[in-house]
């Protein structure tokens, strides 16, 4: 019997990403289970903010469930922490990740310099139950930032970052390796250790549809 968990997104590649993380042991279903949701307004100036607001506002609605929400995004530091907790709208309401790519690169184009651009993915997770926070964890990853894209792996501005340490992009880096060291993975496993610490089987089991 696997212990279940809602991931308060409808991102594919975010939800299959948090069920690699964590394992055989825990099944991950999203939103996209749950079409009948209203998604929240995500008007929080932090990621803390934004990511309780998705866990508070899904376990409200799916009682006795466990909610994690994810709010994450990238800093750069030369556009003053931009796009910061906008990186998923940077190009507008309805961008795609490359449309945010682009202006990313067009930004750091503008700006006149060879760089190295330096900054930084960071990521807070949002644990949930019945419309109340149980905890946060946060991650954080610093790398570079590349003009041009390397690699189509990932999702997001993944083509685009380098990570300390290594000379390639999180878009060419195999998937296993990523989430070894990704903001989302650094997160993750604080948020493990404290469901391990705090919450017994039955305790993370989800009630019958």
């Amino acid at each position: 019997m696997s212990r279940r968990l809602l991931l308060a997104t409808s991102n594919a590649h975010k939800t299959a990403e948090v069920q690699a993380m964590l394992g055989s042991e825990w099944r991950v279903e999203d939103l996209r289970a749950h079409p009948d949701l209203t998604s929240p307004e995500e008007d929080g100036t932090t990621f803390e903010a934004n990511a309780r607001i998705k866990a508070e506002a899904a376990s409200a609605a799916l009682p006795g469930l466990l909610v994690l929400a994810d709010d994450s995004g990238l800093e750069v530091d030369a556009l003053d922490g931009a796009p910061g907790v906008h990186s998923a709208r940077y190009a507008g309401a309805s961008a795609t990740d490359a449309d945010n790519r682009q202006r990313l690169k067009q930004e750091l184009r503008q700006l006149g310099s060879p760089g190295p651009f330096t900054g930084r993915f960071r990521c807070c997770l949002a644990l949930a139950r019945d419309g109340q926070t149980l905890t946060t964890c946060h991650g954080a990853v610093e790398g570079t930032l590349l003009t041009e894209e390397a690699g189509s792996g990932g999702f997001g501005y993944d083509p685009l970052f380098v990570p300390d340490g290594f000379s390639t992009t999180f878009g060419l880096l195999p998937a296993e390796e990523k989430n070894t060291l990704s903001h989302r993975s650094r997160a993750l496993q604080q948020m493990l250790r404290w469901l391990e610490q705090s919450l017994t089987f039955d305790d993370s089991s989800c009630p019958p549809h």
